[in-house]
């Protein structure tokens, strides 16, 4: 059969892996698809370091639109991240009736609906299984693996960086400034990581698979973020000490008001499996009617893990090429009329227990004001304990609770940090239990 040509857009770390994991599996590549993927041309800033990686007959470029564009390239391979010059990359190729296979999340939590939208149009294939959690076959998962199930939640340890910082946290007793140095110094956070530390990443990645679990158009405006750097290194240690871990979690979750779709901390039981996943590693925890619990877990990122991904959808997109639409696995899971807009829940709706810890004056009658205030919203207590003393004349709670809305611990909050006895602002955690229908 004829060889597949692909055209790579970016030779950074995935498309060097890229390029890699096809030279060295050619061989077990051919034989799975009966027939060869050809890196064909390439576009990259740097065409000396590029030749040094790809074969002596790959084309070489430094104009993007001339991959896109040229008549021989059958699947665009863009790896250039970002939004502006990628989005006008995808959309072109598109219009030239190539496939495109991408690891770029931002762009398809952000435009994702426009460029599946075309894609249908013009009857080729996006592929994007690297965008979310690197080398862990999520996607293909969710649209094929559980595609006989109704799914009722997705949670995910889904950006590394965060992962790391509160995993050293938590083992060394570090500040969150010192592991973030540390973690720059490893290359694992960018000078700047705020897309990392705020949950940007995370967002984008459980945008992509809300969508894919409850057949919505991809939504990243309606994502709530919440990052890690406000974390205080005494909240993970007294998280351990009453039985739990905390992690930034990714949770999309289908209730019966409307569909959750958050990033933020949260404190989970230490003896679930995703509260062991440390330092950079990446896992998502997948709930569904039929199945039951499903666990994922891998690297996240990395040259080689992200570029098995990329050429497993390349090797996709082969097996499909002469498929049209109807044949071939809808991008969103559902097909294309049947992905409709739902209600996705405003946090103060939302349902999770909470972690409060709060510093007050050391004096009687203190615990009493705080549990009235619970009461009167209805907010049921599951532990109230006091951490130590501060100093001569100031302590500090810790508050579990059971499961309520939100609004209503906004509202004990508002109440708590109007007490004349109260020291400071609350620190509120969310925490999730993961066990059971819909944890």
């Amino acid at each position: 059969m004829k060889p597949v040509n692909i055209g790579i857009l970016g030779l950074g770390t995935v498309g060097k892996g890229t390029v890699e994991v096809l030279n060295h599996n050619a061989e077990e590549i051919s034989r799975r698809l009966g027939r060869d993927v050809n890196v064909f041309m390439v576009s990259t800033r740097n065409v000396e370091n590029a030749r040094r990686i790809c074969s002596e007959q790959t084309l070489m470029t430094t104009d993007p639109f001339e991959v896109v564009k040229h008549p021989e390239v059958d699947v665009v391979v863009e790896l250039f991240g970002g939004t502006e010059i990628a989005k006008d990359l995808v959309l072109e190729a598109i219009n030239q009736g190539k496939h495109v296979v991408t690891a770029n999340k931002k762009l398809l939590a952000e435009y994702g609906n426009e460029i599946f939208a075309k894609a249908e149009e013009k009857n080729v294939m996006v592929q994007f299984e690297a965008a979310v959690a690197g080398g862990i076959p999520i996607i293909k998962a969710l649209r094929e693996g559980l595609a006989a199930n109704n799914i009722r939640s997705i949670v995910g340890i889904i950006n590394g960086t965060s992962n790391f910082i509160l995993s050293e946290m938590r083992e060394k007793g570090s500040s969150f400034a010192d592991v973030l140095k540390q973690a720059q110094e490893l290359g694992y956070a960018e000078a700047d990581p705020t897309f990392d530390i705020e949950g940007h990443d995370a967002g984008h990645k459980i945008t992509i698979m809300s969508a894919l679990a409850f057949g919505t158009p991809v939504n990243f405006n309606a994502c709530y973020l919440e990052g890690i750097s406000k974390l205080d290194s005494r909240d993970i240690k007294y998280a351990e000490e009453l039985g739990y871990r905390i992690k930034l979690l990714g949770i999309t979750r289908k209730t019966g008001k409307g569909i959750e779709l958050r990033v933020h901390p949260t404190l989970i039981p230490e003896v679930r499996l995703i509260a062991n996943v440390n330092g950079v590693m990446n896992a998502v925890r997948v709930d569904a009617d039929m199945v039951g619990e499903t666990m994922y877990y891998g690297a996240g990122a990395g040259s080689l893990p992200t570029a098995s991904a990329v050429v497993a959808d390349i090797m996709d997109i082969s097996r499909l090429i002469t498929a049209d639409t109807g044949n071939r696995v809808p991008p969103l899971a559902f097909q294309s009329g049947e992905v409709k807009e739902q209600v996705i829940l405003p946090m103060d709706e939302v349902v999770s227990s909470y972690y409060l810890r709060v510093q007050v004056d050391d004096e009687p009658g203190v615990m009493a004001q705080i549990t009235k205030l619970l009461a009167d919203e209805k907010v049921s207590i599951e532990a109230l304990i006091q951490k130590g003393v501060i100093d001569q004349s100031t302590a500090e709670i810790v508050i579990l609770t059971h499961s309520t809305i939100e609004k209503r611990v906004k509202a004990v909050i508002a109440g708590i940090e109007q007490l004349p006895c109260v020291r400071g602002g609350v620190t509120m955690i969310r925490m999730e239990s993961l066990h059971g229908r819909n944890g």
